[in-house]
């Protein structure tokens, strides 16, 4: 049965494709791609610049597909972005994180993790710019800016004991502030999000946590750069701080560094073979997620998005 959710992308890629294309005057790329969250941006952070080729006065749409896979876990995710008049973003996505090391925690407490046990995460967007045009402020310093939240609702499966035990909750939102600066002259682009967030693992372990785990929200930067090799192609590299909420917890329960969450980064190559059709490949390291029950291992692997965007 499909959720609620894949009916709304379906239904919203649709209404968008037959009513609202864009006759795009946007350049390739600058738009950005779409992030595991749904936003435009890089594949780890959103940028400020507005989803789909929309330009001003236009209504446009981007859908995208993304597939991560690191030693010991993966992640599918799906989702769409409506871009209204290059001035406001809207957006929806699903995760889906295969969590299977998690039957390990049962070792530890009788949590009832079903073998197989996927993590299943709603993202709901909203981004609007505020200041500034990555394109049309290119020969300045003044940057694109845009505010905007991320909405998530976890469905976690058999690890809702988990969850519980750790005292974090199933849904929170983040809030953000990114600026994106498009050097066209050199083509380089730049990009800085201030992220006010409590998620843990960017809310798959959900929100917060039980004392003397951190459970307030925190400022974490996030930091973009691409460098146009020509109008079609680009590479990059990304940096996420995250918040480290769970590791006082674990510490205190006798389990060290079990809970620790380290920063993510990724090494990026897009490739735009039309102005519809983006791809992205990414090599990625997340850091050590969980490490109490993945030996202690770094999480490195890969990240591949494609994206259709009108």
């Amino acid at each position: 049965m499909k959720s609620p959710l894949s009916i709304a992308v379906l239904a919203g890629v649709a209404l968008a494709c037959s009513a609202a294309q864009a006759d795009t005057g946007k350049l390739l790329l600058t738009g950005g791609v779409s992030t595991i969250a749904g936003s435009a941006g890089g594949g780890l952070t959103p940028w400020a610049v507005i989803g789909s080729n929309a330009t001003e006065g236009e209504v446009g749409v981007s859908a995208y597909a993304t597939r991560a896979a690191t030693q010991d876990y993966s992640l599918n995710g799906y989702g769409v972005a409506l871009g209204l008049h290059d001035r406001v973003e809207l957006s929806l996505a699903r995760q889906d994180f295969d969590a299977s090391p998690a039957i390990a925690l049962n070792g530890i407490a009788p949590f009832g993790v079903t073998p197989g046990q996927h993590i299943k995460m709603d993202v709901l967007g909203i981004k609007l710019k505020v200041a500034g045009d990555a394109v049309l402020n290119s020969d300045s310093w003044m940057p694109q800016i845009a505010v905007g939240l991320e909405h998530k609702q976890v469905h976690p499966g058999s690890i809702g004991s988990v969850l519980d035990f750790l005292g974090t909750k199933t849904s929170g939102t983040d809030v953000y502030v990114s600026a994106t600066k498009l050097l066209l002259a050199q083509s380089v682009l730049v990009n800085g999000t201030l992220r006010y967030t409590n998620a843990n693992q960017n809310g798959l372990l959900g929100f917060g946590s039980a004392a003397p785990g951190k459970n307030s929200r925190s400022l974490q930067p996030e930091f973009s750069v691409a460098y146009l090799i020509n109008k079609n192609l680009a590479v990059g590299a990304e940096y996420r701080f995250k918040p480290n909420n769970l590791q006082a917890l674990g510490a205190a329960a006798g389990l060290g560094a079990a809970l620790r969450e380290d920063d993510w980064k990724d090494i990026f190559v897009a490739w735009a073979p039309s102005k519809n059709v983006s791809l992205t490949l990414a090599y990625v390291d997340l850091g050590r997620i969980v490490p109490g029950i993945t030996n202690n291992r770094r999480q490195t692997g890969y990240y591949l998005s494609a994206q259709v965007a009108f």
